[in-house]
C-alpha cells in the first residue's frame, strides 16, 4: 500500500467514524435519556430508536455486500426500518449500538486490506470506495436527524 492509499484510507476512516465535519453517532447519542429513545416528535416519521436501527441495518447490508458475493439485502424499504418505535429493552439498544460499531470496524479493516478501487465482481459497478462514501453519507444524514429529534424533544445541549 503506497502513501497516497494509506492517506486516503486514513481520511475515509475519519469520515466513517465522525468527528471532523460530522458528529459521530456516539456523540449524537451521548446523554440521551433512555425514555426518549422511542419518542416520535409531532410530524416526525420516526424515533431515535428507529433511526439507530436503520443505520445498523443499512450499514450491515453495505458491509456484507462488500464481503460476501452471496449476500441478500433486506427488502426495501420495509426490512430496513423497524416497526416498533422503541427498543424492547436496554439489551436491544446496546446490542444495536454494539453491532454498528463492530460492523464499522470490520468495514474499516476491509478497506485497509483491499483494493478499494476495484469493482466488486458480484456488483454492477460498486467498489469498496463507493460503499465507504455511501456508508459515511448515509450515517451522517441520519445522525443529523437524531440531533434534530433531540432538539425537538428539548434534549440537546
Amino acid at each position: 500500500m503506497n502513501d497516497q492509499h494509506k492517506l486516503l484510507i486514513s481520511e475515509l476512516t475519519k469520515l466513517l467514524l465522525g468527528g471532523n465535519a460530522h458528529i459521530s453517532l456516539q456523540d449524537s447519542l451521548k446523554g440521551l435519556q433512555p425514555r426518549l429513545r422511542g419518542v416520535k416528535p409531532d410530524d416526525m416519521p420516526y424515533s431515535i430508536w428507529q433511526l439507530v436501527e436503520h443505520i445498523r441495518i443499512a450499514q450491515w447490508d453495505m458491509m456484507r455486500f462488500c464481503k460476501d458475493a452471496d449476500h441478500k439485502s433486506p427488502k426495501w424499504p420495509e426490512e430496513y426500518w423497524p416497526t416498533e418505535s422503541a427498543p424492547e429493552d436496554d439489551n436491544a439498544w446496546n446490542g444495536s449500538l454494539s453491532q454498528i460499531n463492530s460492523d464499522l470496524d470490520e468495514f474499516i479493516e476491509l478497506m485497509e486490506h483491499s483494493d478499494i478501487y476495484q469493482k466488486l465482481q458480484h456488483g454492477d459497478g460498486q467498489t469498496i470506495l463507493r460503499e465507504a462514501l455511501q456508508i459515511a453519507d448515509h450515517n451522517a444524514y441520519h445522525i443529523g436527524e437524531i440531533i434534530a429529534i433531540r432538539r425537538f424533544l428539548g434534549d440537546w445541549g
